[in-house]
């Protein structure tokens, strides 16, 4: 009886030492034999057009003996540098690499998996090992192109601010815009959409009443703003000549004594004697004029023969 157990209780042990055994062994891993090529890491998986992208990768020789190995990086991220390699490797021996891949363009909003691949050649074998990168989103922001705006402040000659001058901004383009300066002779002009202003050379004219149109250029820098100053003369006012005052009598009176004493109207010309029209005037004045210059000769020539020839009664009253 004693026998019977002391045999059953070895075999129990037995038993459990087996199958102990035989857990520990399959709760070991199997060591799996390494890969010819597979990439470790990359810098990003998801990038924008125009991205560079860092990929560590590890190369094994698995043969027997020393082999020289031909790995090439390539696959749809363009490789920019570390692209080829020759190591020669023992049997067994591993060694890493870095290139660097460029992620490409796409469609505005659209999004591209492209991958990178890393292949090698060793013992005559070629083995792969590939790794995704996400291309898009939003595209690389471009270059402005256009001035964020063109401000300034208008002064007269003496440097005093002017308000309420018409400003006509005009862009490389030919584009015009129009703005008026404020109390301080400040104005702006931004751009917005459909309203862009195109960098380049910039031309602001200034106008109002009472004062010359001025002009100036200043070149606009894309995504910057353009400052302006300008300066605009007065118009001169036209001299006017104020109207001479009626003289009173007392300057009529200084006036005459200061001036030369008035020569006499005979002393300064002769008197000429005009002719007078007998225009108007009837026959009766001619007839007149002849009856008396008749009757003036006739009494000359009578004393004039009296003297010649006295009469004898004349005598004899003597």
């Amino acid at each position: 009886m004693t026998a019977r157990r002391h045999t059953r209780t070895a075999m129990a042990a037995a038993f459990i030492a087996l199958t102990g055994g035989t857990l520990a062994v399959s709760a070991a891993p199997a060591t799996a034999a390494p890969a010819p090529i597979s990439i470790l890491r990359v810098s990003a998986e998801n990038v924008q057009p125009g991205a560079k992208v860092r990929v560590r990768f590890r190369v094994t020789n698995t043969g027997s003996r020393a082999e020289t190995a031909i790995v090439v990086v390539g696959g749809g991220l363009p490789c920019a540098t570390g692209c080829r390699a020759e190591p020669n490797l023992k049997a067994g021996q591993s060694q890493n690499f870095q290139a660097t891949v460029v992620a490409p363009p796409v469609s505005p909003g659209e999004t591209s998996g492209l991958n990178i691949s890393v292949a090698v050649r060793l013992a005559g074998q070629n083995s792969y090992d590939y790794k995704m990168v996400y291309v898009g989103g939003t595209s690389a922001p471009e270059t402005p192109s256009i001035v964020d705006a063109v401000s300034g402040r208008v002064r007269d000659a003496e440097g005093k601010a002017l308000r309420g001058v018409a400003l006509t901004v005009r862009d490389s383009a030919g584009h015009e815009y129009r703005a008026t300066s404020d109390r301080n002779g400040r104005f702006s002009v931004k751009s917005s959409t459909g309203k862009a202003i195109a960098k380049g050379r910039i031309t602001v004219v200034g106008a109002r009443d009472g004062y010359r149109t001025g002009r100036t250029t200043v070149q606009g820098a894309a995504g910057e703003t353009a400052s302006v100053r300008l300066t605009l003369a007065a118009v001169a006012a036209p001299a006017t000549t104020p109207p001479s005052p009626s003289p009173t009598a007392t300057e009529t009176v200084a006036a005459d004594e200061s001036a030369e004493p008035a020569v006499s109207a005979s002393s300064a010309a002769p008197l000429i004697l005009k002719t007078v029209s007998d225009e108007g005037s009837g026959p009766l004045p001619f007839v007149l004029g002849g009856l008396l210059v008749a009757a003036g000769l006739a009494v000359l020539a009578l004393l004039v023969s009296r003297r010649r020839y006295p009469r004898p009664h004349d005598h004899e009253t003597d």
